[in-house]
């Protein structure tokens, strides 16, 4: 009993923690930050869409790994844990959509294009929604698992196209701004 009293109060804390760094973080991105010489204010949407694309990215990134190590060693807690993330993921991921499309209006004069990118986080968009649907329609569990695992690790193929896919095909999409291995092309005030 005075571990869950213990693990409440820390969880209290930390997410009075993780709301002030958001706070902090969202003033500097959407106020502070300077305006782009090209884009003017609409580049503050990019620190919403870039982030949101990421965190879609690394969700499912883990559910696939989840469901990888579910079919190694047969744990039942990595299921529930994949399950959990997928509606978190699918929100991020329209997320990145959404914003994504209202950035493109006035950069590229459209709300839409059929831009590799675009196309294969519409794609990844599905994945998500195909996992919720097998989940929430197969009512044997463990059909359903492997099912959802099975679907997890085919679309674990969308995420290297997904990344890549403005260094392999010429598309409107800008190319990565900040590089694990190279020299970021933003500007150091933003």
């Amino acid at each position: 009993s005075n571990i869950f009293v213990l693990i409440e109060k820390i969880s209290k804390f930390l997410n009075s923690i993780f709301f002030a760094f958001l706070a902090v973080g969202l003033i500097f991105a959407l106020v502070l930050s300077p305006q782009d010489y090209l884009q003017g204010e609409n580049v503050r949407i990019m620190y919403v869409h870039v982030p949101a694309a990421w965190i879609s990215l690394g969700i499912f990134s883990t559910i696939a790994f989840l469901s990888i190590l579910n079919f190694i060693f047969k744990i039942k807690n990595f299921i529930l844990i994949a399950k959990s993330i997928i509606p978190i993921g699918l929100m991020f991921t329209c997320i990145a959509i959404v914003t994504g499309s209202i950035w493109g209006q006035p950069t590229w004069g459209t709300f839409w294009a059929w831009d590799a990118r675009i196309t294969s986080m519409v794609i990844l968009s599905l994945f998500y929604i195909v996992l919720i649907f097998v989940n929430k329609l197969i009512n044997e569990e463990d059909k359903a698992n492997k099912i959802s695992s099975l679907v997890a690790c085919l679309g674990l193929i969308n995420i290297p196209i997904i990344k890549y896919s403005v260094d392999w095909w010429n598309t409107l999409h800008q190319p990565a701004s900040i590089k694990i291995t190279g020299a970021s092309t933003i500007h150091s005030s933003m």
